[in-house]
This record gives C-alpha cells, sequence and structure tokens, in this order.
C-alpha cells in the first residue's frame, strides 16, 4: 500500500533553516505529481507546494515563495522541502501529500521560534 514519511522536522529560530524528507513506497513514485501540505494549530490545512513528476515543474504558495523549493530525487523515491528565512508563522504540521488519491504521510512537526 501506499506509504508516505516524513522527517526532517523539529525547533528552529526565525531566519534559520530546516530540510524536510519524505521517503515514498508502494506505489511508482516517478510516475506522480507529489507536494506538500500544512497545518498550523487552529487553523485548515494549507497548501505549500508542488512539483510535477519529473521535477520539471513547480507551484508554491505565495507565502513561502522565495523563501522554500520543492524538490524530489525519483531513484530515491523521495520528495524534499527546503525551507529557508523561516517565520513563526511558518510554524507547522507538514505533511507529504500524493494529491491524485488523496494519500497524506503522519506529519512532521516545524516549529519556529526564538
Amino acid at each position: 500500500q501506499v506509504q508516505l514519511v516524513e522527517s526532517g522536522g523539529g525547533l528552529v529560530q526565525p531566519g534559520g533553516s530546516l530540510s524536510l524528507s519524505c521517503a515514498a513506497s508502494g506505489f511508482v513514485f516517478r510516475r506522480y505529481v507529489m507536494a506538500w501540505y500544512r497545518q498550523a494549530p487552529g487553523k485548515q490545512r494549507e497548501f505549500v507546494a508542488s512539483i510535477t513528476s519529473y521535477g520539471d515543474s513547480t507551484v508554491y504558495a505565495d507565502s513561502v515563495k522565495g523563501r522554500f523549493t520543492i524538490s524530489r530525487a525519483n531513484a530515491k523515491n523521495t520528495l524534499y522541502l527546503q525551507m529557508n528565512s523561516l517565520k513563526p508563522e511558518d510554524t507547522a504540521v507538514y505533511y507529504c501529500v500524493r494529491p491524485d488519491n488523496g494519500n497524506w504521510g503522519q506529519g512532521t512537526q516545524v516549529t519556529v521560534s526564538s
């Protein structure tokens, strides 16, 4: 079955960086668009970024554009999210998502605080 396992979250100071990873299994990873979503405390889940199956095109939410970079390594069945210049409002649980069939990982907590 489809499995998406996120890692790399943690506590970071404002202005810092974190790199998230998502290990995918149970499907042919290179065939599918993948995405990152997040959910902050008391808020609905929101789109962060997406990437096409071969990584040739990306889309970002306005709130993270220029600070976050989504990428993938199809040979490793892995999705990444590089987050720079982090702000307290980036605090959330970050989820790896395969949008076409609604599969979500369990999420990884990112906390931006001094």
